[in-house]
C-alpha cells in the first residue's frame, strides 16, 4: 500500500482538510459558544471532532479501498447555534447521543442504501455538479478581493494542467503561500493559539424536549444535507459507496465521542470530491489513498488543538476559495458531462442541478435534499409513457 503512495495524495488529502476547517470552523466555533462551553470543553470538542473524522475516514478508506472522506455535519452545527440557545450542555450531549443512536439504527436497518440506488445516475451527477458549483465559481468571484494572488494561482493550475498535471492542486497551494508570504497577506500570527486539546468529558442528561427539539432534527438534516449528497458524490466518482457500513460507523462515532463534543458524523460531500476526482490520481484504484491520507491530517489537527485551527484562520480567504475552487473544477465539469448526456433525462438533472445552485432552504433542510425531490419527480413524469 504504502509503495502506492504519491505525493498527489498527500496533496488532496491536506488540501481536502484545509477546505474542510476554512469552510465551516467558524460556525463549530458559534455552535461551542451557544451552549456556553469551556474553554477546556471547546478545545475538547476540537479534539473530538477532529479525531472522529481522521479515524473514520482512515478506517473506512483503508477496508473499502475506496475513497470514502468523514466529516461533521456542518449543517448540523448550523442547526446547533440556534437550537442550542439557553440549552444546558449535558443535555446538549443527551441531545448528540440520541442522533448518534439514529444514525447507527439507520446504518444497520439498511433503509438508506436501498432509497439511495433509486436514484439516476443522471440525478446524481447534476446534485454533485450544483453543490460543488458555488465552490468553483469562488475560484472567479476572489479575483475581485485578490487579484494578484488568485491570479498567480490560475497561471499555476494551468501551468500544472500542461505539465504536471498530477500535482497540479499541490504546486497551486504553494503558490499561494508564496505569494501571499510575500504580499503580508496572512492575518497576525501573534493571535495564534498555542493550546492543545485534550479530553474534556461532559455526563449526558437526557431532555425529552431538547430531543426532540434538538437531537431529532440534528439527525434530519445530517441525513438529508450531508449522507445524502456525500453518497451522491461517490457515486458521481464511479464509486459504489458502503452506504450502511459508512452511517453504522460515523453513528457509533458519534456516540462515542458525543460527550467529548463530537455531536454528528457522517459523508463528507465537498472534501470528498476532491479525494475521489482525476486531480488526488489518474488511476480511480488507489484514490483511496487520498481520502487516507486527510484522515491522518485530521488526526493530526484534532490532537494540535487551537494552534493548527488559528492557522487555518489566519490565511487569506482568496487563497482558500481559490484552492478549492481549482480543485474542484476537474469534477464539476465531469459531473455536467455525465448528467447531461442522455437527452431524454435532461430536464431532470438540469432542474436538479439548477435548485442545488439556488442554494433554498425549506422546512430546515437545505437545497441538496429538494434537488433531488425535484429532479426524482420530474424524471418519474417524463420517463411515464406519453400517448
Amino acid at each position: 500500500m504504502l509503495s502506492q503512495l504519491k505525493l498527489s495524495h498527500l496533496a488532496a488529502g491536506a488540501v481536502a482538510v484545509l477546505v474542510g476547517y476554512t469552510s465551516s470552523v467558524a460556525i463549530i466555533f458559534q455552535a461551542i459558544e451557544a451552549v456556553g462551553a469551556s474553554q477546556a470543553q471547546a478545545n475538547s470538542w476540537l479534539m473530538a471532532l477532529g479525531l472522529g473524522m481522521g479515524l473514520t475516514s482512515l478506517g473506512l478508506s483503508l477496508w473499502f479501498r475506496i475513497p470514502v472522506l468523514t466529516a461533521w455535519s456542518t449543517p448540523g452545527a448550523a442547526l446547533l447555534v440556534v437550537g442550542l440557545q439557553g440549552v444546558p450542555i449535558d443535555q446538549a450531549v443527551g441531545a448528540f447521543l440520541f442522533c448518534g443512536a439514529l444514525l447507527t439504527l439507520t446504518g444497520l436497518t439498511g433503509w438508506f442504501e436501498r432509497l439511495a440506488r433509486l436514484i439516476p445516475d443522471s440525478l446524481a451527477n447534476a446534485l454533485l455538479a450544483g453543490i460543488l458549483f458555488k465552490f468553483g465559481l469562488s475560484a472567479f468571484t476572489a479575483l475581485n478581493e485578490d487579484t494578484g494572488l488568485v491570479a498567480a494561482m490560475g497561471l499555476a493550475f494551468l501551468a500544472g494542467r500542461l505539465w504536471f498535471a498530477r500535482y497540479t492542486i499541490l504546486g497551486v497551494l504553494l503558490i499561494g503561500a508564496i505569494w501571499a508570504g510575500f504580499t503580508g497577506s496572512f492575518g497576525d500570527f501573534d493571535q495564534l493559539n498555542t493550546s492543545l486539546s485534550l479530553p474534556s468529558p461532559v455526563l449526558p442528561e437526557f431532555s425529552l424536549p431538547v430531543l426532540i427539539g434538538v437531537g431529532l432534527p440534528l439527525y434530519v438534516v445530517t441525513m438529508c444535507s450531508q449522507n445524502m449528497p456525500g453518497t451522491v458524490t461517490l457515486r458521481a466518482a464511479g464509486y459504489t459507496p458502503p452506504v450502511s457500513a459508512t452511517l453504522s460507523v460515523t453513528g457509533a462515532a458519534t456516540l462515542v465521542l458525543a460527550p467529548f463534543g463530537g455531536f454528528a458524523f457522517n459523508f463528507a460531500a465537498i472534501t470528498a470530491a476532491i479525494c475521489a476526482g482525476p486531480e488526488a490520481d489518474d488511476d480511480p484504484q488507489t484514490r483511496y489513498l487520498a481520502s487516507a491520507a486527510a484522515g491522518l491530517f485530521y488526526c493530526l489537527v484534532g490532537l494540535g488543538g487551537g494552534t493548527v485551527i488559528s492557522l487555518f484562520l489566519i490565511a487569506p480567504p482568496a487563497l482558500i476559495a481559490a484552492v478549492a475552487g481549482l480543485a474542484l473544477l476537474s469534477t464539476i465539469g465531469n459531473s455536467l458531462s455525465h448528467a447531461l448526456r442522455d437527452e431524454t433525462g435532461r430536464e431532470a438533472a438540469l432542474i436538479t442541478f439548477m435548485t442545488a445552485v439556488s442554494g433554498i432552504s425549506f422546512l430546515g433542510i437545505g437545497a441538496a435534499f429538494w434537488a433531488l425531490v425535484l429532479g426524482l419527480g420530474v424524471n418519474h413524469l417524463f420517463a411515464r409513457p406519453r400517448h
